[in-house]
């Protein structure tokens, strides 16, 4: 059997394994075990009652954060032209075209957290689908990021955007801030991910949608939540 840290004891000790929270309870609880030297970033788990294996099921979006997640993103934008001046107006950190994509290529270069791009641009991006996909950078339509409309997606993105996508097991994983936040903003910003899931809600999906709600820090246990709250 491993052995158990002092902070996983405490939590076994103390947590109600059984029981659902509320968000209020479990905020409190996830602050109270974030004791960490480092900023801790808070997660929401949503399991949703929908069947990923059919396409038309699929739930993937975005959702601007009311009080951000407490990082700065790096965003890179792949334009030409008054496009690629749009992007470094709007505080993009980097913009460009091919020469972006063969120092990628080239040198491994990821020192950027998104990608935006305009639709004439996806022919370059595409080059490098297999370097930018598995780190989950890829731009897509669905979530806004393959836009002619780039100073909105560099806003937005700037302000506090989080993407989400439905895993294999019909879950939802997105952050929704620091452990630091007050208890307000972090409610409000789990609210708005959950609130964005429901607007999202397939319309060939049948029976209970949010079957089940975690809330953890990144360090911490996993707080489930009452689902009826949300609904």
């Amino acid at each position: 059997m491993p052995n158990l840290s002092k902070r996983k004891k405490e939590w076994l000790k103390e947590l109600d394994r059984t029981k659902k929270y509320s968000l209020e309870e479990a905020i409190a609880l996830v602050q109270k075990y974030s004791t960490v030297k480092f900023a801790e970033k808070v997660d929401v788990a949503v399991r949703l009652g929908i069947d990923p294996r059919k396409s038309d099921q699929m739930v993937r979006g975005s959702c601007i954060l009311p009080h951000g997640t407490g990082q700065k993103l790096r965003v890179l934008v792949f334009a030409k032209g008054d496009k690629e001046k749009e992007a470094l107006d709007a505080g993009a950190d980097y913009a460009g075209g091919e020469e972006l994509a063969d120092k990628i290529q080239a040198e491994s270069w990821f020192e950027f957290d998104r990608v935006v791009a305009t639709p004439d641009m996806m022919g370059v991006v595409g080059k490098i689908g297999r370097l930018l996909g598995p780190k989950g950078l890829m731009p897509n339509p669905k979530v806004g990021t393959v836009t002619l409309d780039i100073k909105t997606a560099v806003t937005e993105i700037k302000k506090g955007q989080v993407q989400f996508r439905t895993d294999k097991g019909a879950n939802v994983h997105s952050t929704c801030g620091l452990a630091s936040f007050e208890v307000t903003a972090l409610k409000e910003n789990v609210q708005a991910i959950v609130e964005t899931l429901v607007r999202l809600k397939p319309s060939s999906a049948k029976g209970t949608y949010i079957k089940g709600v975690t809330l953890s820090s990144t360090m911490g246990p996993g707080i489930r939540l009452e689902e009826g709250q949300f609904r």
